[in-house]
């Protein structure tokens, strides 16, 4: 960053901050405002000086709060972490607008191309690698996105008005735009941060169908237009499919049935054909061309002649009136596929479209006959554009995943085998009994179910899922549900059990195993499940269902899970795991003859596989992305990525680009693995045993965690539909990887973002270390996301959370475990990079960093007293609104932490 873009970005923060401050003056009042700002000034100067770290004004000033205060002042400092995201994302749209122009970024569609023809590669070769490639950002529900959506949308309105301004709009003078943020400040400031109820399925399924609606119908086309016209591949098949799990991933979820199945097909069916309606809409008022004086096609003459259109203005309007007869056929198939009449009734009745192949024939024959007879001015217009939205989103907006827990498919195979007198205790079957019995089964025609039997309340739940799963699939096409996920994969029987129950839905015929339109994907999640991948997936590939469907569809998905591998073997075991798997898993499916299809479970947070996911992309092994990569987006993930629609075509375009990079060019990751690998993997075991012996061997640190983090707090956000547990354990085992995550964060010790490899690298090589960080891909990313998460980290703060364990000597012990072990994780990474300080080979990351935690601090001293008394009693709703204010404020101001 220059210094002049470093000025304007502190400028925006200043602006911004100074509104808000004139804000909370005039609406908190004059005490408030003098509290708050007295806190920033201390928190600032500590910062400045951090060879002090002299806290003890900052402590005095926050010590003994009254109540209203401090829920005020957690509210303020929110807030202000809210607005500092605004002029930092928009420093950062800056910045790579500046770089695309000169060149300087690889993540995009040129430094793609560039890196390509240094490499030896041609356009041709990214054309058909894309023709045939597969890049899906998965949306989900995972629980770790604070705001509201009023939050967010109060943010995005303050973003806008600054853009617009920067966009020299003559409307826009500097009292203008002072009016309208002040404006737009005020409701924030007015606006509840934190939800007083909790979410349901249907709530989730809205928001995910929101940024569908609002940011992908708009940006995807663009994007894939533009790489069009840039290949000069006009007729380019669509690459980026945008994929869902809100209202199929079931998995802990018991909320998730069959009814917020069909909910959520029928919801985004809904918002892309209103999408298309309107377009179609303004089409027709467009396209006034009159049949006596411009030729048309004879095609679209006999679509004009075959139209009900009565209208006598419009009986020389060929175009006007194809496209009231297709106006009439949308808003029918709206009524039909959502059950609700479209928002501007069609002024006749016509039949619904079969499906989406039938209305994109006839815009091609509008598109085909003004392109005809006028030439290209009509190639590349809004037509053209309906028609590439209608091509990627079809009438189904997202492909919806299904995924569930394999112990549930066990139980629900069990009781319909025991039902049916075919076996009495499946689950008590060896591995080689169960695959021969699953397999029997599939070959056979009958079904299992009897409709007059008795069975339990699970077995008919997942019954009623997939038979919604079936009836989707029939209404809206084979894109609409590709794949169920297998989540806890440890062997073949878990995804022969999916086959099985897919045959129970008609999915799944014996006679025609290829014909199957759901594939089953294992998901490898712990440690011990990724070290098993190969076999597990060789054994699935010896039965003859499993691989028919693979070879049917040229693949086989598998999906890895970087959340719970990293919480069950720590953050360094979990990468290096992740990276065996993988290529493991390439050598099965290039030996049964089929693609593979990876598809991330990554989150936000660097112990959830965060970080860039250009960088992500570049450091897979040579031959796993080969053109196809799906990954999930979480949480604040979200928004943060695809929240405005430029910064969401940037991601769609480094994400691209990477996937070009990482399957044409790849480093050579073979010679490094070879020439590394054996570190690497005693890197990586020494790192698990640290891991362990802390986080699960060490007498008392369930107790401490729970009590030194606020994790217990973090149940009452209200964020999500589904339980932080999959159990009633307190286990850290049965803790979900989200609220594992977050509460580590919260706490600002992001334990499971580095924790273990301080201890690994204990003896190890410098010099080899040193060169594993300049040449692989692999190393270098683990080592930076490593080294961004332990920036944001402050050993003191923590030890400010340590003081909420009751016992005081547990607290020490472990707190000093911790610390002794960052400070050993701290100098391996000074060491490796040759730096002096965290971050200094990212300095403009560093900036960002440290313009924020001054914001961020109080909040963490002001959730630490609250909790305090919350825990000692005082159960005053204030001080419950006071913690959950400072976690959306810590977590705004840290931005990926869930």
């Amino acid at each position: 960053m220059s210094p002049a873009a470093d000025d304007r970005l502190r400028d925006e923060v200043r602006q911004l901050g100074a509104l808000l401050g004139e804000v909370i003056r005039d609406e908190g009042g004059q005490e408030l405002y003098d509290r708050i700002e007295a806190v920033r000034q201390a928190s600032v100067a500590y910062h400045r000086d951090p060879a002090s770290r002299d806290a003890s004004r900052l402590e005095a000033l926050l010590a003994d709060l009254p109540l209203d205060q401090a829920v005020g002042l957690a509210h303020g400092f929110a807030c202000f972490s809210l607005l500092a995201n605004v002029a930092e994302d928009r420093a950062g749209k800056r910045r790579a607008q500046i770089q695309t122009a000169e060149g300087a970024r690889p993540d995009t569609l040129e430094g793609a191309l560039a890196r390509l023809a240094d490499a030896g590669k041609t356009e041709a070769d990214a054309r058909d690698l894309l023709n045939d490639a597969l890049i899906s950002p998965v949306l989900t529900a995972h629980p770790s996105e604070v705001r509201r959506k009023s939050v967010i949308d109060r943010i995005a309105s303050v973003s806008a008005l600054l853009d617009a301004c920067d966009r020299d709009d003559l409307s826009c003078t500097p009292d203008i735009l002072t009016k309208g943020l002040r404006r737009q400040i005020i409701i924030l400031w007015a606006t509840r941060l934190v939800r007083t109820t909790g979410l349901v399925v249907q709530d989730e399924i809205e928001t995910v169908v929101s940024f569908l609606d609002r940011i992908f119908l708009r940006v995807a086309p663009q994007q894939l237009d533009a790489w069009r016209r840039r290949l000069e591949a006009p007729d380019l098949k669509p690459f980026i499919r945008i994929g869902a799990w809100v209202g199929g991933d079931r998995d802990g979820n018991p909320n998730v049935n069959g009814e917020t199945l069909t909910s959520a097909m029928a919801t985004a069916a809904r918002a892309v054909l209103r999408f298309y309606l309107d377009e179609v809409h303004a089409l027709g008022a467009e396209l006034s061309l009159s049949g006596s004086l411009a030729h048309v096609s004879p095609e679209l003459a006999a679509l004009s002649k075959a139209s009900d259109d009565e209208s006598p203005h419009r009986t020389d309007e060929p175009y006007r009136r194809a496209l009231t007869e297709i106006y009439a056929r949308l808003s029918a198939t709206h009524q039909a596929l959502t059950g609700m009449t479209a928002p501007r009734p069609a002024r006749f009745a016509a039949p619904a479209y079969d499906g989406p192949e039938e209305f994109r024939g006839e815009l091609a024959v509008l598109r085909d006959s003004l392109v005809a007879n006028h030439g290209q001015a009509f190639a590349d217009d809004s037509l053209s554009g309906l028609i590439t939205a209608l091509d990627i989103f079809g009438f189904h907006m997202a492909t919806l995943d299904l995924r569930q827990n394999s112990d549930v498919h066990e139980r629900v195979v069990a009781d319909l085998f025991k039902v049916a007198g075919v076996e009495a205790d499946y689950a008590s079957l060896d591995e080689e009994a169960r695959i021969a019995r699953l397999s029997a089964e599939l070959t056979s025609g009958r079904p299992l179910f009897n409709p007059y039997g008795t069975y339990t309340e699970e077995t008919l739940k997942e019954r009623s899922i997939l038979e919604a799963a079936a009836r989707a699939l029939k209404t809206f096409g084979p894109q609409a549900i590709r794949t169920h996920i297998v989540s806890k994969t440890d062997a073949a029987s878990d995804m022969l059990e999916v086959y099985l129950l897919l045959k129970e839905a008609g999915l799944y015929r014996p006679e025609a195993p290829g014909e199957c339109p759901i594939q089953a994907a294992p998901l490898f999640e712990t440690i011990d499940d990724l070290r098993a991948a190969k076999p597990t997936l060789e054994r699935l590939f010896r039965e003859p269902a499993a691989l028919a469907v693979a070879r049917a569809r040229g693949v086989q998905e598998v999906m890895i899970g970087y959340s719970d591998s990293n919480k069950d073997g720590s953050y360094f075991t979990s990468s290096w795991e992740l990276h065996q798997a993988s290529r493991a898993i390439l050598s099965v499916t290039e030996a049964a003859g089929v693609r593979l299809q990876l598809f991330h479970g990554r989150g936000g947070a660097v112990g959830r596989g965060g970080g860039s996911s250009f960088a992500g992309v570049l450091s897979q092994p040579k031959g796993t992305v080969a053109g196809r990569i799906r990954i999930t987006e979480q949480g604040e993930v979200i928004a943060n990525k695809y929240g405005e629609p430029d910064v969401a075509r940037r991601n769609l375009d480094a994400l691209t680009a990477g996937t070009l990079i990482a399957s044409l060019a790849p480093p050579p990751d073979d010679e490094l693995t070879r020439l590394h690998g054996q570190t690497a993997s005693t890197l990586s075991q020494a790192s698990m045993n640290a891991y362990r012996a802390l986080v699960y061997e060490t007498p008392g640190f369930v107790d401490y965690f729970r009590a030194a983090t606020p994790i217990a707090e973090l149940s009452e956000l209200k964020i999500g539909s589904r339980p932080a547990s999959r159990t009633t354990s307190t286990a850290i085992e049965d803790l979900r990887a989200i609220p594992w995550v977050f509460s580590w964060s919260q706490s600002r010790v992001m334990l499971p973002g580095w924790f273990g490899f301080g201890s690994a690298v204990q003896g190890a090589d410098a010099g080899e270390l040193a060169e594993m960080a300049k040449s692989w891909p692999f190393f270098r990313t683990a080592i930076q996301n490593l080294e961004m998460i332990m920036s944001k980290s402050d050993m003191t703060i923590a030890r400010r959370y340590a003081s909420l364990v009751p016992d005081a000597g547990l607290a020490e012990r472990i707190y000093g475990a911790i610390k002794a072990e960052w400070e050993r994780t701290r100098d391996a990474v000074l060491t490796i990079t040759g730096q002096t300080a965290l971050l200094d080979g990212q300095p403009e990351l560093d900036r960002l960093i440290r313009l924020r935690m001054p914001y961020v601090e109080p909040l963490n001293h002001v959730q630490v007293e609250l909790i305090r008394r919350r825990r000692a009693g005082d159960d005053d709703p204030l001080v419950r609104e006071g913690i959950l204010l400072a976690v959306n404020g810590i977590a705004a101001g840290l931005r990926n932490s869930g």
